[in-house]
């Protein structure tokens, strides 16, 4: 049996705002946005991918495609940050700080070198999802 990875989630309570860090501040290309309104749902199927790294998906999950009952226990885990992490690696953990910083997203951690050998830093993304941002120490 031979596994791959092909998509991942991430909950988000607002679609355009995340698709806006993801896609705008971060880079990350749209490789779907399909409006799912035949649901009966307002709501849009939005996967993203990194560029240059073809086969792996990160999905917009939004809370509007939850039990209703659902969605505020799971916003307010999300805001805080405890459902979901994504980590990205990076070729430069300082520059891209910086970068993520001045697009004005919540800093969680300044960058710093870790002991098992990588530089790294985190954010909050707009609905409070960590985001990690990960490089090799030279």
């Amino acid at each position: 049996m031979n596994l791959t990875l092909s998509h991942t989630f991430i909950t988000v309570d607002d679609q355009d705002k995340a698709l806006a860090f993801y896609r705008d501040v971060l880079g990350l290309e749209v490789l779907t946005d399909v409006a799912m309104d035949d649901w009966g749902m307002p709501w849009r199927w939005i996967t993203l991918g990194v560029p240059g790294q073809p086969g792996i998906e990160i999905g917009l999950d939004p809370l509007a495609s939850k039990a209703p009952a659902d969605q505020e226990p799971l916003r307010a885990l999300v805001a805080k940050g405890a459902l979901a992490a994504l980590i990205f690696e990076t070729d430069d953990c300082d520059a891209t700080f910086e970068k993520v910083r001045e697009a004005g997203a919540e800093v969680l951690q300044e960058p710093i070198d870790q002991p098992y050998g990588v530089r790294d830093c985190a954010f909050r993304d707009p609905s409070g999802n960590m985001v990690r941002f990960s490089g090799r120490r030279s």
